[in-house]
């Protein structure tokens, strides 16, 4: 392969969201997964909900071609791409100085068996506006840097009962931010999610995505149910 492409700290994200064609081996899927995990690609698979995909696979890397040679492989086994989105994991510019061990979190998450006790998994991505009466990027650090503080505060009440991964995208997909939870159960994603919208931050300043949920297990339990 051609040199390593990757970001100077934190990793690449890619989340594909996938149906099967005529040609789905589930086998070849699995054993793509296990050679990607053995190369060190953490990979979470989600078995969906709803019309818009019957699978989603989450996989983190720092290298882009590593990412790319996973996305063939899966391709290869006979699931169909029919959405995706790229990003990388973050510092938020608003959490500078925080902890080592919460920047290594945000960084490097572990996302190992994380379906064992939080199966109810969603994703969605965002931005902020650009309107006249709400434009986010014409604000004052310290203003932003506040409602964000506000909003960091009302997330931390779930503290337990979600797993937050959220991934930048500015400059590598049409959104700028990929939300990922995860839940132990289908009404945290809703009340989270509910909550957490009532913040300026987000209710003001806030334009969302298309939703995508399922429930995070094993790749096993994921292709048996299609």
């Amino acid at each position: 392969m051609t040199n390593t492409v990757a970001p100077s700290e934190g990793r690449g994200v890619v989340h594909l969201f996938c149906k099967p064609s005529d040609s789905f081996d589930s086998a070849a899927a699995i054993t793509a997964i296990e050679k990607a995990q053995a190369g060190d690609v953490q990979v979470v698979t989600v078995s969906m909900l709803g019309h818009k995909a019957d699978v989603a696979i989450m996989a983190m890397h720092p290298d882009w071609w590593t990412l790319r040679a996973f996305q063939s492989a899966i391709s290869s086994a006979g699931l169909e791409i029919v959405d995706s989105f790229v990003s990388l994991t973050e510092i938020s510019e608003y959490a500078a100085g925080v902890p080592e061990e919460m920047r290594n979190m945000r960084l490097y998450p572990d996302l190992t068996d994380v379906h064992e006790d939080k199966p109810a998994w969603c994703f969605y991505p965002m931005s902020k506006k650009r309107e006249g009466h709400a434009n986010w990027f014409t604000m004052e650090f310290e203003k932003r840097k506040e409602l964000m503080y506000e909003h960091g505060t009302s997330g931390r009440k779930f503290k337990g009962r979600i797993l937050q991964v959220i991934t930048g995208s500015t400059g590598v997909d049409d959104w700028e931010w990929g939300v990922t939870l995860f839940g132990q159960h289908p009404d945290d994603l809703k009340e989270v999610v509910y909550t957490m919208r009532f913040d300026e931050a987000s209710s003001v300043y806030a334009e969302f995505g298309t939703f995508y949920t399922g429930i995070a297990a094993t790749p096993t339990e994921v292709f048996a149910a299609l």
